[in-house]
């Protein structure tokens, strides 16, 4: 027995509502689920109602109408023994307290609702939304093997219930794992799961089931085509679903406005019109929960590349960068005091310690990353210890990729960071604090030190044998050093000013006449 099966109220009412919001018909959707609202004295009816304007809200985008929408939704839920219904409307809580910035909050609800949802014995197709559902709070927050994980059980319990494959394709949800790549320096990586989203669409047209493809998900396909042309990759054109026409897609979902006005972007990129690309930056105004705060720098990042300013290219993409970090510093200091504190279950305390070990390394270099960098400045400063901190950049880089590739690009970085180590004083502190730049801290150094440390970091990487390595690209560094104030009240924004001080150094260096 169903969901629905319980219901003894306005049943077509309800299950005609749920199909317009399937095709991305929310607007109308609302305005039924309204009616049944005023008609209904029905307890389960109401309740179901009230979950499904939940989720109409959030599909408009409707932020300010959401806490109100929640407290009457947990009203109703709230008596009713039915886990599916409280599974559901957490999942859509979590949502709507992700888009509202409410990180923790969003959190609990995450717990709560793959709970409810978990306890549920006679699974059917609104459970499988549900499930839905939950792997889209679980994409936007960046959690993405969770996601991936829901959307799976979704698919599972859509394929028992009759629901077709292609509904829960999901390719939202691997469209923000392949963004979050490319913010963080993974191109190749962004790249190779945006051609399997591709794979998928290909899949489905060729088995003639395209037409049952929600109009959200012909979105996420026509956005993840255009991010493919827009990184410079060739895709196969497919009759009638080119990328622009499927970011016309979407209907009133305002994510896929969102989607269909950076994708504009993308493809003024791509047809070599970057200057149209940035005008059309200078002008949308789209969630930084679509895609990531970073999206607009990045492809602002690709667009004054392909313009030819590489100077403001590289600016725009350390910004890209800097916006992806300090997400993922905040979803992980959530992830561990929230998740960690709130789920007693010792298989997740353990995956939560798991988390924590790989958030303080660098994956690639075994350096440490920028949130071990800052816990241990914090810990130096707050000792009084005179402490100097010196940002590293690359030169020479960006060729490598270009014409070694990213896997070139790698064994540089990684002998860079080994080539910086072997030089450094003892006690010295190397962390690499992403893309291609490291940060170096000396405590109890002044800048006569700095500068000492600074000539041998340099050298040692001019003298490096590159050539064997990157043949034609040779690879140097600029630096840029600064003391960080005394510890006290002010010690975070003393931290601050000192790094951006080593990074105006550091830019300084770079445009500085080098000697032979």
């Amino acid at each position: 027995m169903g969901w629905l099966d319980r219901v003894e109220d306005q049943v077509d009412a309800l299950t005609k509502a749920r199909a317009l919001q399937e095709v991305s018909r929310s607007t109308e959707a609302y305005g039924l689920l309204e009616q049944v609202l005023r008609a209904t004295s029905d307890p389960h009816a109401r309740a179901d109602a009230l979950v499904q304007r939940l989720s109409a809200l959030i599909n408009l985008g409707r932020t300010a109408e959401y806490t109100r929408a929640i407290e009457e939704a947990s009203a109703a839920v709230r008596d009713l023994a039915e886990p599916y219904l409280h599974g559901h409307l957490n999942a859509l809580a979590a949502l709507a307290a992700h888009h509202q910035g409410a990180l923790d909050r969003c959190v609990t609800h995450l717990v709560k609702a793959a709970r409810a949802l978990g306890a549920v014995e006679e699974a059917d197709r609104d459970t499988a939304w549900g499930w839905h559902d939950l792997a889209m709070a679980y994409s936007y927050l960046s959690f993405h093997g969770y996601a991936l994980g829901a959307i799976e059980r979704a698919r599972q319990l859509g394929t028992a219930a009759g629901i077709p494959e292609e509904t829960f394709a999901a390719p939202g949800i691997r469209l923000r794992n392949a963004v979050a790549l490319d913010h963080t320096g993974d191109s190749d990586g962004c790249l190779r799961v945006l051609r399997d989203v591709g794979g998928d669409l290909g899949r489905f047209v060729t088995a003639g089931r395209a037409d049952r493809l929600r109009p959200s998900s012909l979105a996420a396909y026509g956005y993840a085509a255009a991010r493919r042309c827009a990184l410079g990759d060739d895709i196969d054109p497919v009759p009638g679903l080119d990328p622009a026409r499927l970011l016309g897609c979407g209907a009133d979902s305002a994510r896929a406005r969102d989607m269909r006005q950076l994708g504009q972007v993308c493809l003024a990129i791509a047809s070599g019109r970057p200057i149209e690309a940035v005008t059309r930056l200078d002008t949308v105004h789209v969630s930084a929960e679509t895609l990531g705060a970073a999206e607009p720098a990045r492809l602002r990042s690709m667009a004054l590349g392909r313009a030819g300013d590489h100077a403001a290219a590289h600016r725009a993409d350390r910004l890209a960068f800097r916006l992806a970090a300090q997400r993922h510093d905040r979803l992980r200091d959530v992830y561990i005091d929230g998740i960690a504190a709130r789920i007693d279950h010792e298989e997740m305390r353990r995956e939560a310690a798991r988390f924590e070990g790989e958030a303080l390394t660098d994956p690639l270099t075994g350096l440490p990353n920028r949130r071990r960098l800052e816990r241990y400045i914090a810990a130096v400063v707050a000792r009084g210890e005179r402490v100097v901190i010196g940002v590293c950049d690359l030169d020479g880089f960006k060729a490598v990729n270009t014409r070694h590739g990213h896997h070139s690009g790698d064994l540089v970085l990684q002998r860079v960071a080994g080539v910086i180590n072997r030089v450094m004083r003892r006690g010295d502190f190397v962390a690499r604090y992403g893309g291609d730049e490291f940060v170096v801290v000396l405590p109890e150094a002044g800048m006569t030190e700095a500068a000492e440390v600074a000539r041998r970091i340099d050298a040692a990487v001019r003298t490096e044998d590159w050539e064997s390595l990157v043949p034609g690209t040779p690879v140097g560094v600029s630096i840029g050093f600064a003391e960080v104030g005394a510890g006290g009240p002010g010690q975070r924004d003393a931290l601050g000013a000192a790094f951006e001080a080593a990074d105006r150094e550091m830019l300084r260096a770079k445009v500085r006449p080098r000697t032979a």
